[in-house]
């Protein structure tokens, strides 16, 4: 279990610890932790940590009682629903029947540059005791499966993630944050990393480098160009390449092999699983 988790206790309705259902972080600095627990007949959670921490309840909906500070709240939230809880802030929450949860960690240095390159230097992560955010739910589960499944997508696309989910986390839910950022990616950029990315398919192609084309830092580079386009540059660029692998699919001229590496896939499994994941059949139903 990754060392973030030591301020953590918990347990489920016997006593007994959770099943871990996904742990840790990626190679590399993004800041943010994860851990799925799920709690059977009951749930006890408490922390006054050293990191913020994003609760998401995930589950069918069951009874808590919770407390951050010297607030507290009883109800019964919808899954799905969230609560956050700011570095030192020590807080609790107990469940009456079994519940899934993801809480997600977040170092506050981390959270801190983010809200700098932001030119939000005093915006301030606002407690909750319940919530919703959809996209930061969506995040949250993206985070989950990537460490339970050991980084199938590597630490890029956890890195990029991550910072997808620092800067939601930023706009809706730290005070004294106006939404302002410096600029939004305009068409002409756009249009450049696009070229780029269609002549360098078959090449890796790293996050730095989409940045310099764009003329901003890596790091602040990701967040402006996920609330650009609505993804990741991650995942902009898989889609390119799968775009372009379906076209060749269908074409009926090469093999997957041969396929894969002209569009930047590691191999042809590699590539079966992005087929898989995005249009839900084999490569060999879509060529059809």
């Amino acid at each position: 279990m990754f060392d973030e988790a030591s301020e953590l206790c918990f347990a489920q309705g016997d006593g007994g610890l959770p099943t871990t259902l996904g742990v840790g972080s990626a190679l590399g600095e993004s800041g943010v932790f994860v851990l799925k627990a799920w709690f059977q007949g009951g749930m006890h959670f408490s922390a006054k940590p050293r990191r913020h921490h994003i609760f998401f309840q995930v589950s069918e909906q069951a009874h808590f009682e919770c407390r951050i500070s010297h607030r507290t709240l009883s109800h019964e939230p919808q899954p799905g629903s969230l609560a956050i809880c700011p570095t030192g802030a020590d807080y609790c929450a107990d469940a009456s029947g079994s519940v899934e949860a993801i809480v997600v960690a977040i170092s506050p240095g981390k959270l801190a540059l983010a809200a700098a390159e932001d030119s939000a230097l005093d915006a301030q992560l606002i407690e909750r005791l319940s919530g919703y955010d959809q996209a930061l739910l969506d995040f949250a589960r993206d985070l989950a499966s990537e460490s339970a499944n050991g980084y199938p997508n590597g630490p890029l696309f956890w890195n990029e993630i991550a910072s997808a989910f620092l800067g939601g986390l930023l706009v809706r839910h730290t005070s004294n944050f106006d939404g302002r950022v410096r600029g939004a990616l305009g068409k002409d950029v756009l249009q450049r990393l696009r070229d780029y990315i269609m002549a360098h398919l078959d090449e890796p192609i790293g996050v730095a480098t989409l940045a310099s084309i764009a003329g901003r830092s890596e790091f602040h580079f990701t967040r402006v160009f996920t609330r650009s386009v609505g993804m990741t540059p991650h995942r902009y660029v898989v889609h390119h390449r799968l775009r372009r692998a379906v076209e060749l699919l269908r074409n009926g001229r090469s093999g997957l092999a041969e396929i894969a590496a002209s569009t930047g896939f590691a191999d042809q499994s590699h590539l079966s699983r992005w087929v898989r994941r995005v249009h839900g059949v084999s490569p060999a139903q879509l060529a059809v």
